[in-house]
């Protein structure tokens, strides 16, 4: 499987969003973009975890991709504070107790996922003076509360804000900037390539009582 995953977390394939996720994996080399959505699967957790739903085909190949991976990229969205109810849903399908992260007798978290390392690239249209009026509370929910918590322990985070006034040659700077960072992880991952682990992901999640 492709070295770095980059998850397309936008429902527009014509986004800003998806189009910087598509250059920073031309870039990377050995990366393949995830656009949910291009995937078929229920967005709802319907049951929380009380029940199990069964995991769509798309979302068990997603998941051994995000095993797989030796970087994994969140591209998505500042909308309302949070990322698109798309990206969001993802997450609350694919990351599973006892699968993607557990909690040790202690109580404290141990995320399961081996990728190394991670990134977000986060896009909204405010301007810079959100980040000191809010705290950007989405990008804390993506890189620490998901990202980190699943276990992927170095999350490096791209803040591209202001984008609806965005003159074209900023966002042909964006552009640069996402190729650039596409190189540096595909010429880090090629030096730190191992054979493909063998892990078994399980295609349904076992119940467990929760909020």
């Amino acid at each position: 499987m492709p070295a770095a995953l980059v998850i397309d977390g936008h429902p527009d394939a014509r986004s800003l969003t998806a189009a910087l996720a598509r250059r920073y994996a031309e870039a990377h080399g050995d990366a393949r973009v995830l656009a949910l959505r291009d995937l078929a699967f229920d967005p709802i957790l319907r049951y929380g975890y009380r029940e199990r739903m069964t995991l769509e085909p798309d979302l068990v190949e997603a998941r051994e991709a995000l095993h797989a991976a030796r970087t994994v990229v969140v591209a998505t969205p500042l909308w309302w504070g949070s990322v698109p109810a798309l990206l969001k849903g993802f997450f609350d399908r694919s990351l599973l107790p006892q699968q993607e992260y557990r909690y040790r007798p202690s109580g404290l978290p141990e995320g399961l996922l081996t990728a190394p390392h991670g990134r977000l690239l986060l896009l909204a249209d405010t301007p810079w003076y959100f980040r000191p009026l809010t705290g950007l509370p989405g990008q804390t929910h993506v890189a620490r509360a998901t990202m980190r918590f699943c276990g992927i322990r170095d999350v490096r985070t791209t803040r591209m804000l202001g984008v609806k006034d965005a003159s074209p040659a900023r966002i042909e700077a964006w552009f640069d900037r996402a190729a650039r960072l596409g190189a540096a992880d595909g010429a880090r991952d090629a030096k730190t390539a191992t054979p493909a682990q063998a892990s078994h992901v399980p295609a349904t999640a076992t119940a467990t009582a929760s909020a």
